[in-house]
């Protein structure tokens, strides 16, 4: 999958189980990082920010900070406690026409095989 993305930075929301590591594999004897998670997360300029979402409890925080941070994941912020439904964003468009909001769903526990171009003319 390739997205096409204007040069200024962004913010990135990142759901964690089934996206970056194996879902629930907290639960079921630890976590696991999924294929192309981390080389996705070092592919995105320094300039962006990286916000990773969680339904997990928050007495988990701990634990989930230690294996990113162990696994060299690149966040910014760790956010918990969230429903398990459907995440809604919702943006303005530039005047430029820029649009703001972008959603990528992925398969569960497939890993991220996706390509981040940046155009400088967006």
């Amino acid at each position: 999958m390739k997205i096409v993305l204007s040069n200024v930075p962004k913010l990135w929301l990142i759901d964690l189980d089934g996206t970056i590591v194996k879902h629930n594999g907290y639960l079921q004897g630890g976590d696991e990082l999924l294929p192309g998670a981390k080389e996705f997360l070092d592919s995105l300029p320094e300039t962006d920010v990286i916000f990773i979402l969680s339904a997990r409890p928050e007495e988990y925080r701990e634990n989930t900070e230690s294996f990113l941070k162990a696994k060299g994941v690149r966040f910014d912020k760790l956010i918990m406690g969230l429903p398990q439904g459907e995440r809604i964003l919702i943006n303005d468009v530039k005047p430029s026409g820029l649009q703001t909001a972008h959603a990528i769903n992925v398969e569960r526990d497939q890993g991220l095989a996706i390509q981040v171009v940046v155009c400088k003319d967006l």
